[in-house]
């Protein structure tokens, strides 16, 4: 990746791992006024939800964190707007692009198309995207190659640190016998669930060569019931850690984890607050992503046409709480395979076999 791909992501990250904002609940629309916390440079900030909507517990509310973070920190204007459906990502998009904010953020992968279309239509209004390469279709070429010049991708390396939460699941099952199996429940097989999945199995692999990793998707972001079915399937087979990777439906994994005596893995979010039953979770810090960009956006350092890339390394991704259960040995193993990653003498996959 050349210095314009990188867009800034040392300056951006700095302070990534120790940066905490607090909870949020739900609602159609959340719009707050500016303040006078900073001198900083007056703009205004908008965030687009996916389907799975800012209560989902997870994915969407962090990035909402990390926008009233930005409010609160920077003195700016903020919007977030909920999208109930698929339909309402492009009026989502247009109406904010008209209402003039400097800078609007898609919540997902699931949004890219609609933030293109608009993107194109606004070529002065600056634009981000969670979970998405600006270097992908539909905002670059079948090269590579970026065609709009205002809109950056915010991608992350969960395959890094699920590679550690699956060598942390076999060795919990090794530890304490039966059958070795553990599982994950991913929603929609897109990209970058997919890198999820494929870095949990590559590491319990590597821990517990032999241990079998069931893998299945829901197809789904939102009902739980049909994620609480297919883990309860895997279950039903022998897997004693379900690993959640579908946003809200997942909740219902991780419940048909709690109601059958084993392991659950988080997801996005920490969390540990579900219960005793959380083994650990598998943490991205998009409330990070969405702080750095508006502020890289007040300081007039917004570099569209690239991505900021966060992994282990700059504390981007990482893993939450972990159980009490855990040996001191398991988590001694758990941090020398962190850092061989971040050396880059172990390079976790990010397709999955």
């Amino acid at each position: 990746m050349n210095g314009r791909g990188k867009w800034l992501a040392v300056t951006a990250l700095a302070g990534a791992s120790v940066l905490l904002v607090a909870g949020c609940g739900g609602g159609d629309e959340k719009s707050a006024g500016a303040t006078t916390t900073t001198t900083g440079k007056a703009i205004k900030a908008g965030l687009i939800s996916d389907v799975g909507r800012f209560n989902d517990k997870g994915f969407n509310q962090f990035q909402l964190e990390g926008l009233q973070r930005a409010k609160k920190d920077l003195g700016i204007q903020i919007r977030a707007v909920e999208s109930r459906s698929a339909g309402d990502y492009l009026p989502n998009f247009s109406s904010m692009a008209r209402q003039g904010f400097d800078i609007v953020i898609g919540a997902g992968f699931l949004l890219a198309d609609a933030e293109n279309t608009v993107a194109k239509q606004f070529p002065n209004t600056h634009f981000a995207i969670t979970d998405y390469s600006i270097h992908a279709p539909p905002f670059a070429d079948k090269q590579g190659n970026p065609l709009l010049k205002n809109v950056g991708g915010l991608t992350y390396a969960t395959q890094e640190n699920s590679y550690l939460a699956g060598c942390l699941a076999a060795l919990m099952v090794k530890d304490q016998g039966g059958k070795q199996i553990i599982s994950v429940v991913g929603g929609v097989k897109i990209p970058p669930v997919d890198a999820f999945l494929a870095g949990y199995e590559a590491g319990a692999k590597k821990c517990v060569p032999g241990m079998k990793v069931l893998k299945g998707y829901s197809q789904d972001f939102i009902d739980q019931a049909k994620c609480k079915s297919v883990a309860s399937n895997q279950i039903a087979q022998g897997s004693q850690v379900v690993f959640n990777v579908a946003g809200p439906c997942g909740l219902g994994a991780l419940d048909a984890a709690k109601e059958n005596n084993i392991w659950g893995i988080g997801v996005d979010k920490d969390q540990s607050f579900l219960g005793p039953h959380i083994l650990t979770s598998v943490v991205k810090r998009v409330d990070v992503g969405i702080f750095q960009t508006v502020k890289l956006e007040q300081e007039g350092k917004f570099n569209g046409g690239a991505d900021l890339v966060f992994n282990l390394k700059n504390g981007g991704v990482s893993l939450g709480k972990t159980s009490s259960k855990v040996p001191q040995d398991f988590l001694d193993r758990i941090d020398g395979l962190k850092q061989d990653i971040i050396d880059g003498t172990i390079t976790p996959p990010t397709v999955v076999k």
